[in-house]
């Protein structure tokens, strides 16, 4: 399902590369692990954090602590933009103004609002938690009402965001076709390292699956 581009999210820089069909923007969302999220402060001052974020549906959500300074600024539907990049390779050209990177990116717009509702809180952390590791929240404890009251989660809605993606070789012109310069893509991808288990592990815990066979949604 696509999407018209507002005139926030439309792509003006290289159009080709937009992408505005709902399901790519959602898988995109879906891979990345965290993503930046930007607001102007009172005073007039641009911020961005990096932080955890997850999606059901069509609404993204952003979670920390209760006591952060971002969060208790945005929670009343303070304007946003949220982004998230994944790298898939570096792309070498002959020239060094023709360097570049194979990439996805979303971009959303949106207000924030707090999340309150008992029952959403209950989804949205096993949500983020299954977003960073499919199925550890079928393993992990749930939250008490202490961690609950401690944590601050804030929604915004997917109804303005698009998608930037670039792929392939670079575009070269003639003249450096025939320059003696190794040229292509270099890819890249989330390769995860043997689990370490906590020193203070119960003896037989055994590592879980989605661990020991950990990888990002869309990978292979």
């Amino acid at each position: 399902m696509s999407q018209a581009p507002t005139p926030r999210t439309r792509v003006r820089r290289i159009p080709e590369l937009g992408v505005y069909d709902r399901d790519r923007v959602h898988a995109i969302l879906d891979e990345a692990i965290y993503c930046h999220l930007a607001w102007v402060a009172d005073d007039g001052d641009p911020r961005v954090i990096p932080t955890i974020h997850t999606r059901i549906d069509d609404t993204l959500y952003v979670h920390g602590s209760a006591a952060s300074s971002t969060l208790r600024a945005i929670k009343q539907g303070l304007a946003v933009a949220i982004a998230v990049t994944l790298v898939d390779g570096i792309r070498f050209a002959r020239s060094m103004f023709e360097h570049s990177m194979n990439y996805r990116t979303v971009i959303v717009y949106g207000e924030a609002q707090e999340v309150t509702d008992r029952d959403e809180l209950a989804q949205v952390f096993d949500a983020i938690t299954d977003h960073v590791a499919p199925g550890r929240s079928a393993d992990a404890r749930p939250p008490s009402d202490d961690e609950l009251r401690q944590t601050t989660f804030v929604k915004v809605a997917l109804d303005e965001c698009s998608a930037k993606v670039s792929e392939g070789f670079p575009e070269e012109p003639d003249d450096d076709l025939a320059l003696d310069v190794w040229a292509g893509v270099l890819p890249l991808r989330t390769v995860p390292g043997e689990p370490v288990g906590d020193p203070l592990l119960r003896e037989g815990t055994e590592v879980p699956a989605y661990v020991a066979d950990y990888r990002r949604p869309g990978q292979r």
